[in-house]
């Protein structure tokens, strides 16, 4: 679970990250971020219907919560981060394609910079 301050909770932050952030597409996911000024580094999920019943949902949901929770103490500077899941994460390589979105996201960030 990540601690309250490293959440995304309104609807607001959801949105401002998804539209001035980044974009990086994965087949199970698409992760959107984009710098802040000051720390804790933060993270939303978005994880609809599509994904598959509400087990299934709430599994996806914990796996993400688990790779984020062990990828933001490491990032060199703080990040809004929001990840949705899409349809194939209920069975694909979930971590394998988070690896490599956040690998991504965190090199693209630093070139902006």
């Amino acid at each position: 679970m990540l601690p309250a301050p490293h959440r995304l909770r309104a609807s607001d932050e959801f949105r401002s990250v998804v539209r001035s952030g980044i974009r990086v597409g994965r087949p199970t996911l698409v992760l959107h971020a984009r710098t802040k000024q000051g720390p804790p580094s933060r993270a939303g999920f978005v994880v609809s219907k599509v994904v598959g019943n509400a087990v299934t949902r709430n599994r996806v949901k914990r796996r993400l919560r688990h790779l984020v929770a062990g990828s933001l103490p490491s990032t060199p500077v703080p990040l809004d981060v929001v990840v949705r899941a899409l349809a194939p994460a209920a069975s694909g390589p979930l971590a394998d394609d988070f690896a490599s979105a956040w690998a991504s996201a965190v090199a693209k960030l630093g070139r902006a910079s």
